[in-house]
């Protein structure tokens, strides 16, 4: 099964999350299939904290991905920002 969750990635006490694609089975950070968008807990007011390609997330999703909970979470968010 495909699913679509967050990696983890940056420093010690400074956590940065990569939105991928990747089978079930594998590590979370280890290899992946597509990297879709990106997710900094700690972004300032002035950077960017959320991207997602939208145009690959549906792809995904029609070929039967799942999306872990706090993607989907972290999608709705994003979805409320460019609203």
């Amino acid at each position: 099964m495909v699913v679509i969750r967050l990696a983890r990635g940056g420093a010690k006490a400074r956590p940065f999350f990569n939105i991928v694609v990747a089978d079930k089975r594998t590590r979370r950070d280890g290899r992946f299939i597509e990297r879709i968008g990106f997710y900094n807990p700690i972004a300032t007011a002035s950077e960017e904290s959320i991207r997602i390609a939208q145009d690959r997330l549906t792809y995904w999703k029609s070929v039967g991905a799942q999306a872990s909970p706090t993607v989907e979470r972290l999608i709705n968010q994003a979805a409320k920002k460019a609203a």
